[in-house]
């Protein structure tokens, strides 16, 4: 096995950790509700969540992956260098926000830091303007539409519902969350586990001429050059990650919130999840990067205006935007940096020196990301606490 190759296999499991991480943070999202509303106990909503953020591998096409892959940056100018420090770029964004207390995108991060790179390597020539263009403005408008949506069906089902028996409403909205915290578990692994498949997809066939073993894999095993076809295993692995976080975040959630979030009704969570989700997986289908957390936020603000605008608390939006306008500049600056050293380092090294750098660069970036996730505090957004949502508490 050649040196290459295994910087390669390296890149990948650096990869896939980061994809890992992504399930991890974002498990408070798709089980917080569902525990806070008692629709399911801690236990079940676990299990329920990476349930359903596996078998998104089998539902829709992987069109967030072929944008990742080739809709961002040119795919001609990525090699192995490139893939790793725009995920080395991403993760080291993602502990500097869990320091200082800044909410973040992983997905933006992601392809701020595939931006870095490029511009550094070739320059701004090397970035598709029309995916990054459409990157950038859904960052604001996946939010947006959150919030529309759940604005416009917590209105319809409150105006629906006025007249009906509490315990009657409260029964059958119980059943409609197991479906919305689905459908919301569903939209995650499908939007935020295809930029993990892009980003392998993209590697392979980039390394595929400079590494012989590559060169005579079976035709299953690796992407089409065009990347319109990914390899199951490809699928299976980016899925089976983020799920595997989803079960060890929401664990943590389960130990460390216990019982305080129980302000909820199933009504509003069925609606901000459902808006959330709808938003998801339209952005999905049409190939859109988005972020699953400042969505699902949008559509709980939605949810609580739709009451009184004074039931959010609107300060929160602030750090929020912040972390919408600095991510993309930022992990591109950092991914950026990342390349420049590993460009100028590794080529001067043997070729044992240059596997061995690649071997350090992966265990001091897993090191980095185990450390960030054992030490940070997880707060769930779909069902903040009282002080936080009143908009959508019982009433």
């Amino acid at each position: 096995m050649s040196p290459l190759l295994i910087l390669v296999i390296l890149v990948i499991v650096l990869a896939l950790v980061f994809d890992y991480s992504n399930g991890f943070h974002d498990s408070a999202n798709s089980i917080a509700t569902v525990v806070a509303t008692r629709v399911l106990r801690p236990g079940q909503a676990v299990l329920w969540a990476a349930f359903f953020n596996f078998i998104a591998a089998f539902t829709f096409e992987p069109a967030v992956a072929k944008t990742i892959g080739k809709g961002i940056i040119d795919p001609t100018i990525v090699d192995v260098n490139v893939i790793l420090a725009a995920v080395a770029g991403a993760i080291l964004w993602n502990i500097a926000t869990w320091y200082f207390g800044l909410p973040s995108s992983s997905s933006h991060a992601l392809v701020g830091g595939l931006v870095g790179t490029a511009i550094v390597k070739v320059g701004p020539e090397a970035v598709i303007g029309a995916g990054l263009r459409k990157a950038a403005l859904f960052i604001v408008v996946s939010p947006t539409l959150g919030m529309i949506l759940g604005f416009i069906l917590m209105s319809i089902s409150v105006r629906i519902l006025h007249n009906a028996r509490p315990r009657r409403v409260t029964s059958w909205t119980r059943i409609l969350q197991l479906v919305s915290s689905a459908c919301y578990s569903l939209s995650h692994g499908l939007n935020d586990a295809q930029k993990t498949m892009g980003i392998i997809a993209v590697l392979l066939v980039s390394m595929q001429p400079r590494i012989p073993e590559l060169q005579n894999t079976p035709h299953w095993f690796m992407p089409t050059q065009d990347m319109e076809t990914v390899p199951l295993w490809i699928i299976l692995s980016a899925h089976t990650a983020i799920a595997l976080g989803t079960l060890s975040g929401g664990w943590r959630i389960v130990k460390t919130m216990g019982m305080r979030l129980t302000h909820l009704n199933p009504l509003g969570g069925f609606c901000a999840e459902s808006a959330g989700a709808l938003t998801i997986i339209g952005a999905s289908i049409a190939g859109i990067p988005v972020s699953t957390t400042h969505t699902i936020t949008g559509a709980i603000v939605g949810v609580g205006s739709s009451r009184r605008w004074s039931a959010v608390r609107w300060g929160l939006t602030v750090r929020i935007v912040w972390a919408w306008i600095l991510t993309i500049p930022c992990t591109a600056i950092l991914a950026g940096a990342v390349y420049y050293l590993v460009a100028t380092i590794i080529p001067v090294l043997p070729t044992a020196g240059q596997a061995f750098v690649g071997l350090l660069a992966a265990i001091a970036g897993f090191y980095s990301l185990v450390a960030w996730l054992r030490s940070r505090k997880v707060t769930p957004v779909i069902a903040l606490s009282a002080a936080d949502a009143p908009a959508i508490h019982s009433q």
